[in-house]
């Protein structure tokens, strides 16, 4: 092309390299020594730039780990483009050994010499071995760039390879950074410790050293760490960081991987950073959950990925390979899990595969395993045999459906297949609205098998009275749309709550998702205007009608999509602004009486990457409805049809709020009310804890949080105590934080509130709106109950409070009168929050949003 260069950064490369030429003088050690380029997770791939002195600081630290007779005969199988191409290349050559070019690791039994050592990925060796392809000349395995299955050291071990190091680094550390030798029936290899000329430290999000056994990510530093990335100083300023580790002017690389350190001192590997997900508001290490599988028996190698269930929430698919020729047995895989794992990392599929997918490069395709579908793949189901009789096959087929299972054993419990409270409520709708039958909580928890609940439906079918009579609000149906349509009892409170203090931001719901890849933004602003063209609560504004407020139902609109442009600003600059800006959008406040509860804008950092914000108001959404929110948005984006309108849902949540006026005004109501007026009465009003400073006379938001980590194997201890109690971790915990209370109020009586669905009906279950609902528990602590007891009390208490959740709290409070004070909240001061949250279920990405 006219002599122009057509590739900037060779020009760059050259002007940078040593060469022995009067030009540059003599190579220093502080000079570029070579340029290896890595993919990147943007699909940009970057420039390693390595100086001399990191490439020799690796060859010496080769020195004390491998004599001459280890680097005899050195495969080198890997393409000069990939940094172990380094070690195989140079470490030998230095020291006067030998080096066997074969085409790939593969080729290892036609190198044509023999071979003292092998550098190579786990995935590589193992099918060696398969081949019975591994020389007996070999003396050293080198294994790296994946994660190490204890079963493939046993396998090495058993073949005569005694020495087998498993090492850890990334091209940006100069090939490895740690490494241990990994001994004889290890389970589960660590990465080790680090090289000589290396350290490693695991920090939080804030930069801090975390404490012994805590997770974080893991940063590098000392003589091996690159000069940065070529011609990319703002990506080479993120991610290699000023230290006071080290020393005046030291540096770390941020690697983005998450780490532990063992109690021995030894680097415990746990993932990728961005391969943390959250699944019903926990927060899970998929690499935590991958190391636990791929140690229980007949796991070869295994693979975590998190898919969008049929219900719209997450679910985690763990995908497994045998070690032998036989499957291993599901059951006691998860048995397994359950004992290394808190609950709610269990996955809520096992799927046995031949192999798992590889890439080009040999790493584990988890996009083509996130494609799959755990019924399509052939996943096993706990449960014995098919479910007998029409009944089991319709409390199956009810199961199948939510836990996205093809199939479900008649034995198969409930819980251990991956449901929780939130589902089990959406179970109870849909035998209710298909068999007219009134189930509760306690029926589940005491029957968590499809045969035990089949055969609690059919007792009742026979005395022909249904379940016990729980009164609630009943069917929901369309209403007449003639007169003023009344607020939800928990509408009216927030109404009326923005009366009091009104541009307060304490009821945004906000929420922002980050995507990868093209966008189409007009394609996004039709979708979202047909989100709000099916759910008229996104439409509603709320005035006042005489002395009571009512909701205004807007017609369908087109949802303005502002978009904030962030490209032309450096990276180190741009992100910063944009955590500014979206923090002051979520708390820019609501008019409720002019404007719609919904708003959006997107932030565009590059062609390929952009994130959505939505900003909603708790007048018209919970924590559900933001999985609705977005499962609909990225559905409708992606639809063929994007131009039609929406199909129309059979209800509104208008309807509800009609309905449950209706409700609460007539004497259906009553039995609730009874219930609630026995069980709270004469319950403390307050909770003296021993404060450091008097109770303000008014009480504010203000406040902190200090969050508490519990060890993975106490969890684990309390979930195997609970399941044979017939209670859920959720209950032991509420005990456990009673207790608590208790001893520091010196209160026999403890009174906290709990937030519930609020969604009964299957009707219910596809809109969006405010139905979370708050259940007071009172427990008594007299008389000094064991754990066990305390417990059993718990249990009774929410069994019984659950069948009568639909009565709002506002109307609660409204019937006991409690005396109201500034200074505190009425009923309880304390709220218990876990997996049974509504809120848990908060979305973080656009469901199948291309």
């Amino acid at each position: 092309d006219g002599g122009r260069c057509l590739d900037p950064e060779r020009e760059l490369a050259e002007h940078q390299a040593v060469s022995p030429s009067p030009r540059f003088g003599p190579a220093r050690p502080w000079n570029l020594a070579y340029v290896i380029y890595t993919s990147g997770s943007t699909g940009r791939p970057k420039g390693v730039a390595i100086e001399h002195r990191s490439a020799a600081a690796l060859i010496e630290w080769s020195k004390g780990l491998y004599d001459a007779a280890d680097l005899d005969g050195v495969l080198a199988a890997t393409s000069v483009c990939f940094d172990l191409s380094v070690f195989e290349l140079f470490v030998p050559l230095s020291r006067g050994g030998r080096v066997v070019l074969v085409e790939n690791a593969l080729d290892l039994p036609n190198a044509g010499a023999a071979v003292s050592l092998v550098n190579t990925v786990p995935s590589a060796m193992t099918e060696l071995l398969r081949m019975g392809a591994v020389p007996s000349s070999v003396r050293v395995v080198n294994l790296a760039g994946e994660v190490l299955p204890g079963g493939l050291v046993w396998d090495l071990h058993a073949a005569g390879l005694s020495r087998v190091y498993n090492l850890y680094g990334p091209t940006e550390d100069t090939t490895y950074s740690t490494g241990c030798l990994v001994p004889r029936g290890t389970p589960a290899p660590t990465i080790g410790r680090p090289i000589s000329g290396t350290s490693a430290y695991v920090i939080d999000a804030g930069g801090e050293p975390v404490a012994l056994g805590s997770v974080g990510e893991l940063c590098l530093g000392g003589a091996g760490l690159a000069r940065g990335y070529l011609g990319r100083p703002d990506l080479t300023a993120e991610r290699f960081v000023p230290t006071l580790q080290g020393g005046f002017g030291a540096r770390h690389y941020r690697t983005g991987d998450l780490a532990r350190h063992r109690p021995d001192g030894e680097l415990e590997y746990l993932g990728r950073r961005d391969h943390q997900v959250k699944v019903r508001g926990f927060r899970i290490e998929l690499g935590e959950v991958e190391a636990a599988l791929s140690v229980q028996a007949g796991v070869a190698e295994a693979a975590v990925v998190v898919v969008s269930g049929p219900s719209g929430d997450s679910q985690m698919v763990g995908y497994l390979s045998a070690a032998g020729s036989a499957a291993p047995d599901l059951g006691t895989v998860r048995h397994g899990l359950a004992e290394r794992l808190p609950q709610h990392a269990v996955p809520s599929f096992l799927v046995v595969l031949p192999a798992l997918p590889r890439t080009a490069n040999g790493k584990v395709d988890r996009k083509e395993l996130a494609a799959r579908s755990p019924a399509d793949s052939g996943a096993g189901v706990e449960g014995g045999e098919s479910p007998r009789g029409v009944l089991e096959e319709l409390v199956a087929t009810v199961w199948s459906d939510l836990l996205g299972l093809e199939t479900v054993g008649r034995d198969a419990d409930f819980f251990a297949l991956g449901g929780h409270s939130l589902l089990a409520s959406r179970v109870l709708a849909r035998l209710r609205s298909a068999l007219g039958t009134e189930l509760t909580l306690r029926d589940l928890f005491e029957r968590p098998t499809v045969a035990g609940l089949s055969e609690r439906i059919a007792a009742d079918r026979m005395r022909g009275d249904g379940a016990a009579s729980i009164d609630s609000p009943g069917r929901i149906e369309r209403s007449a749309r003639t007169g003023p349509l009344p607020l939800s009892s928990a509408q009216q409170r927030l109404w009326f709550l923005d009366q009091l203090a009104p541009g307060g931001a304490t009821y945004n719901v906000p929420v922002a998702v980050r995507l990868s890849g093209p966008l189409d933004r007009g394609r996004l602003a039709r979708a979202l205007s047909r989100v709000v063209s099916r759910h008229e609560v996104l439409r509603t504004t709320y005035r006042w009608a005489g002395e009571e407020p009512e909701q205004v139902i807007e017609a369908p609109f087109a949802v303005p999509l502002p978009c904030v442009d962030l490209a032309g600003l450096p990276r180190q600059v741009r992100e910063p602004w944009a955590t500014r800006w979206l923090t002051l959008a979520a708390e820019r406040p609501f008019d409720l009486a002019r404007s719609a509860p919904l708003r959006a804008a997107v932030l565009r950092f590059d062609d390929g990457d952009h994130l959505v914000f939505l900003g909603l108001h708790h007048i018209a959404c919970d924590g559900w409805s933001m999985g609705i929110l977005l499962s609909e948005l990225g559905a409708f984006y992606g639809s063929a049809t994007a131009e039609e309108e929406p199909a129309e849902l059979p209800v509104q949540y208008a309807d509800y709020a009609a309905r449950q006026q209706a409700w609460l005004a007539s004497d259906a109501s009553a039995a609730s009310l009874a219930y609630w007026r026995s069980r709270l009465n004469g319950a403390p009003p307050l909770l003296e804890l021993p404060t450091d400073r008097p109770r303000p006379a008014i009480e504010s938001s203000a406040g902190g949080a200090i969050e508490v980590v519990l060890d993975p194997r106490q969890v684990a201890g309390l979930l195997a105590w609970s399941r044979p109690r017939g209670a859920t971790p959720f209950m032991a915990l509420a005990a456990i934080f009673q207790a608590l209370l208790s001893r520091l109020s010196g209160q026999s009586e403890v009174v906290i509130g709990t937030p519930v669905a609020g969604r009964p009906r299957l009707e219910l279950e596809g809109l969006i709106g405010l139905f979370v609902n708050t259940i007071v528990l009172r427990v008594d602590l007299s008389a000094s109950p064991t754990f066990e007891g305390l417990v059993g009390r718990v249990r009774e208490a929410l069994l019984e409070a659950e069948p009568r959740q639909d009565l709002p709290f506002e109307r609660v409070v409204e019937e006991l009168a409690p005396e109201r004070s500034l200074a505190h909240a009425p009923l309880f001061q304390a709220l218990l929050a876990l997996d049974n949250t509504p809120l848990s279920r908060m979305a973080t990405r656009l469901g199948d949003l291309p």
